[in-house]
C-alpha cells in the first residue's frame, strides 16, 4: 500500500497535459468485444480501471498488446469464455459493460456484481430491465453472479424511468447488435456515452442523437475493427481546474475539450477564478478571495457529481456560508469527516452540506474513501499549513494518471510513501 505525503502552501503554476476520459475508456474497451477485427485503441488512460479492463479481456481469450502507455492493439476474435468473474469486477464498477458487449456478441453473458467507490445504493435494475425490454432473460445467483441470455435480441422502444449513465451505455451495447430499431429516450448525455457511440459507429454500428435525450440504434449484423483515440478527461481537467484555484495559482490545462468544462468554468468564475480558453486548452488563475456559491448536482451539461468534491474544498475556505447540494448519489459526502480532521466547517444532512469558510485548514493524516474524494483530499492537502498523509490512494490511482508526477510538474511539495503491512503478526 502507498500514500501521499503533501506539504501544502505552494502557488501551483505551470502547464499539465490532461489524460486519455477513464469513464470513456471503461465503456469503448469492452466495446471491442464486437468488432471482427483488430482494434487499436489511443489516448488511453494509464490508470489502474483501464489495467483491469484489459486484464479481463486477456483471460477471455484477446490479444492484448500494449503498444506504448497510452496505446493498445486489441484483437477480440479468438474469446474463448463470456464471463468476467467476481475477482476482477468487485474492483470496478465499469466492469458491467461487459454485460451488454457479451450480449451483443454472444447473446449470453455472466458477469460478476461490479464493485468500485462506495456511493451509496447504485442497483442496475434499469439495465436489467432496459435487457429484458430486447428479449434477454437475466437473473441474478446469491452469490452475485449476473446471468443474462437471448435466443435473439429484437429492438425495442425504451425509456428510462431515471436518467443513468451506465444503464444507457450497457443498453447501447447490447442493442447495437439486436434486429431491428431501438429507441432510448430519457437517456444520459455524458461526453463519454458521445465517445462511445463515436467508437461503436466506427466500427460499422449505426447509431445516432447520442448527446441528445433520444438515442435511435439501428442493429447491425456485425461490425469490423477500427483505429480510435479516445477523449480527453472531463474530470481530470476540471480536477486541475480546482487546484488552480485553491492554491491561487496559475495553470494552463492542455489537451482538452473546452465544451465539456462549461458548467465547471461557470461555477469556478463565480467562486472567484479567471478562466481564459483556447482551441483545446484553458488557463485557470486567481488573484482575490474565494467566494461561497450554491451548488448544485445535477446530469450532463449540468454540474458533474464527479468534480462535487474537489469544489467544496474551495469552499471550506471560501469566505461566507456555501451549500452543496448532491443530486445523483446518496453516499458522496463520506470524505466530509476526513476534511473535518483538517479544519473544515462541514454539515452534512443527507444529500445536503452546508459549509462555512474558515481561514486556513491544516495538515492531518486522512483517508481516501474514494476515486474523487481522494481527489479532494490531495487539493485540501496542497493547501493546508504543515504536513497532509493520504492513506488508501489506490482510489485516487483508478482515476488519475501519475496524478503525483503532474502535480511536482507544477510545483506541489507531494510525494508517494511506501506503507508496510500493517498486519499483526501473532505472538507466541
Amino acid at each position: 500500500m502507498n500514500k501521499y505525503v503533501i506539504n501544502g502552501g505552494n502557488r501551483l503554476c505551470g502547464s499539465v497535459d490532461i489524460s486519455g476520459a477513464k469513464n470513456a475508456a471503461v465503456a469503448i474497451l469492452p466495446a471491442t468485444l464486437l468488432a471482427e477485427g483488430p482494434c487499436l485503441i489511443e489516448n488511453l488512460p494509464n490508470i489502474s480501471d483501464v489495467t483491469r479492463s484489459l486484464k479481463i479481456l486477456s483471460e477471455m481469450g484477446a490479444t492484448v498488446n500494449v503498444l506504448n502507455k497510452s496505446t493498445v492493439f486489441i484483437d477480440t476474435a479468438h474469446i474463448t469464455s463470456p464471463l468476467v468473474p467476481y475477482e476482477h469486477a468487485k474492483h470496478m464498477r465499469a466492469s458491467y459493460y461487459f454485460l451488454g458487449a457479451l450480449l451483443a456478441r454472444y447473446k449470453t453473458a455472466n458477469v460478476a456484481m461490479p464493485g468500485g467507490c462506495d456511493l451509496g445504493a447504485r442497483p442496475i435494475d434499469r439495465h436489467i430491465r432496459g435487457f429484458e425490454d430486447l428479449g434477454c432473460s437475466v437473473t441474478i445467483e446469491p452469490g452475485g453472479m449476473i446471468h443474462a441470455s437471448a435466443e435473439a435480441l429484437v429492438g425495442n422502444h425504451i425509456f428510462f424511468d431515471g436518467v443513468s449513465v451506465g444503464a444507457t451505455i450497457n443498453v447501447m451495447l447490447a442493442a447495437s447488435k439486436a434486429e431491428g430499431l431501438t429507441v432510448l429516450e430519457n437517456v444520459a448525455k455524458e461526453p463519454h456515452i458521445v465517445d462511445l457511440a463515436n467508437f461503436l459507429n466506427s466500427m460499422g454500428a449505426d447509431i445516432r442523437g447520442a448527446g441528445t435525450d433520444v438515442i435511435k440504434i439501428h442493429g447491425v449484423s456485425s461490425m469490423h475493427g477500427a483505429n480510435y483515440t479516445i477523449i480527453p478527461d472531463q474530470i481530470e481537467a476540471g480536477t486541475f481546474m480546482a487546484i488552480a484555484a485553491a492554491t491561487a495559482g496559475d495553470i494552463v490545462i492542455k489537451n482538452i475539450i473546452p465544451k465539456h468544462l462549461e458548467s465547471i468554468t461557470e461555477k469556478l468564475v463565480k467562486i472567484g477564478a479567471t478562466v481564459e480558453e483556447y482551441d483545446d486548452s484553458i488557463r485557470v488563475f486567481r488573484n482575490g478571495p474565494l467566494n461561497k456559491i450554491t451548488l448544485k448536482t445535477l446530469p450532463h451539461p449540468g454540474f458533474p457529481t464527479d468534480m462535487q468534491p474537489q469544489m467544496t474544498v474551495l469552499l471550506t475556505v471560501a469566505e461566507g456560508s456555501s451549500m452543496i447540494i448532491e443530486d445523483i448519489w446518496d453516499n458522496r459526502f463520506k470524505y466530509a469527516s476526513e476534511l473535518r480532521r483538517m479544519g473544515a466547517d462541514i454539515r452534512v444532512d443527507g444529500k445536503v452540506a452546508v459549509v462555512d469558510g474558515v481561514p486556513f485548514l491544516t495538515g492531518a493524516p486522512v483517508r481516501a474513501t474514494d476515486l474523487r474524494a481522494g481527489a479532494a483530499l490531495v487539493i485540501a492537502g496542497l493547501i493546508a499549513k504543515g504536513t497532509t498523509e493520504i492513506e488508501d490512494i489506490y482510489h485516487i490511482e483508478r482515476g488519475y494518471e501519475n496524478f503525483a508526477e503532474k502535480l511536482q510538474s507544477i510545483g506541489a511539495d507531494i510525494k508517494t510513501v511506501y506503507v508496510p503491512d500493517r498486519t499483526i503478526a501473532p505472538a507466541f
